[in-house]
């Protein structure tokens, strides 16, 4: 036994030694000294992107400039002053693929709508220069234009603004919009229509590519086969990247990506639709279904988050609360009238009850003070609490912020560190407040219709 234990102990020590347990190794390669056994290489999982090591790491190249530190006019100065991008982004700015596509955005936006002239926006192209410069160095690479809101001139003045800054092309993603109207001389979304279109605006932004080009609007008088293989053309010829829609139903997004599979053509990745507060059905039932069936992702803005009307408390509830503001001061946009409709979808009704039940109106207004009541308890402004309400989202990858000035686009920015504050105790006294969280209808058989 004795003898045995120390043969296994013998054995156990000298296992790397061939000649005592391989009698059939040629003698040649024992007695070889230069021979070495063969090398096992280990499979490595490779590094999928880059950019996701340095969402971790928060380092990139660029001046030392720091959002969470010092006072706002030294932050806004070396802000403007400096030719690229922040060493580390804002504080809350994530970056994430849009739709199921490898573009990678940030998960806030500009808006230029109110940023060159749009909705009593600011005129002056060096102030515009200055929030767009902020926007970029704090992190910010998706600036949103259409030709629907602020129309040709800020797709002249962002492509003087890009040009000037030298900006890396790569480093930023510019989206545009192609309107259908039939107010306009040019309506339709025709084949010549479109690449018409992509052209004019190539021309305007002194660009040799779009990143993405939204439809904006659906032509009722125009097939869809015919809309989907102009993008194709357009996205083969190099003028765009990418594609996708902006007010579109759900039904129509799939028609398109239908048609797109039928005929081989580029399927959208984006849909760009409103969501706030009180407009929640189709970003939070229908926008999630179609990202995981086909892929379409969400651009979200909202009439707080983009400037439309006032942020503040005793504006706020009257600007939008107020059917008529979108007439009066926003006449030419008529647009936006059939996105509030859901607004005063409770009003109508209440109208036929009797007089002594509480206005709709009245209503809203109650909902609005409470929210507004939580953010002073947040110690935020109610738009920054719809920013950071509308984020919390995880549906939405890229939500427009609306500036007129760099202390407005600074104030909506500082709304991405309340995110984490929005707990889900926080989440259900908002939902407490708001009572309009969707549902879907119930499924009623066609047996019980009869």
């Amino acid at each position: 036994m004795s003898q045995l234990m120390l043969y296994n102990l013998g054995h156990a020590s000298n296992a790397g030694n061939d000649t005592n347990n391989n009698a059939n190794t040629n003698s040649s390669m024992e007695d070889d000294d230069s021979y070495q056994l063969p090398t096992i290489y280990r499979c490595r999982a490779p590094i999928a992107s880059l950019d996701c090591m340095e969402e971790f790491n928060g380092v990139e190249s660029g001046v030392h400039c720091k959002v969470s530190t010092g006072t706002k006019e030294q932050l806004l100065t070396s802000c403007i002053s400096s030719q690229s991008r922040l060493q580390q982004p804002s504080p809350g700015i994530r970056y994430r693929n849009l739709g199921k596509s490898g573009l990678r955005v940030s998960n806030v936006g500009l808006g230029t709508w109110t940023t060159f002239g749009g909705a009593g926006g600011p005129t002056n192209e060096e102030t515009a220069e200055a929030v767009v410069t902020l926007a970029y160095d704090s992190g910010i690479n998706v600036f949103d234009l259409s030709e629907a809101h602020s129309g040709h001139k800020a797709e002249i003045q962002l492509g003087r603004i890009l040009l000037r800054r030298c900006w890396k092309r790569s480093s930023y993603v510019v989206t545009t919009k192609i309107y259908w109207s039939t107010k306009t001389e040019g309506r339709g979304l025709s084949r010549k229509h479109i690449i018409e279109s992509v052209q004019a605006s190539l021309a305007r932004l002194q660009l040799s590519y779009i990143d993405i080009v939204m439809i904006h609007k659906v032509d009722p008088m125009c097939p869809m086969e015919e809309i989907v293989r102009a993008m194709n053309y357009v996205i083969g010829k190099g003028w765009v990247m990418y594609w996708g829609t902006s007010r579109w139903t759900p039904v129509e997004i799939m028609e398109a990506y239908s048609n797109c599979r039928q005929f081989n053509c580029v399927t959208p990745i984006v849909e760009q639709a409103e969501y706030h507060l009180f407009y929640r059905d189709k970003p939070e039932l229908y926008m999630p279904e179609l990202y995981n069936k086909i892929g379409v992702g969400l651009m979200a803005w909202s009439t707080i988050t983009i400037g439309i009307v006032s942020s503040k408390h005793e504006e706020g509830m009257s600007s939008f609360l107020s059917r008529s503001s979108y007439k009066n001061k926003y006449s030419s946009f008529s647009w936006t009238e059939d996105e509030t409709q859901s607004l005063y979808k409770e009003g109508s009704e209440l109208k036929e009850k009797p007089v002594e039940e509480e206005p709709p109106v009245r209503k809203y207004s109650d909902k609005l003070r409470d929210v507004c009541a939580l953010a002073e308890r947040l110690g935020c402004t109610f738009a920054q609490l719809a920013i950071a309400w509308s984020l919390k989202n995880e549906s939405v990858q890229c939500l427009l912020l609306g500036a007129s000035s760099i202390e407005q686009l600074y104030e909506s920015l500082q709304s991405l560190q309340l995110i984490p504050k929005l707990n889900s105790t926080v989440m259900t006294e908002i939902e407490r407040i708001l009572e309009n969280k969707p549902s879907r209808p119930p499924m009623v058989s066609t047996l019980a219709l009869r």
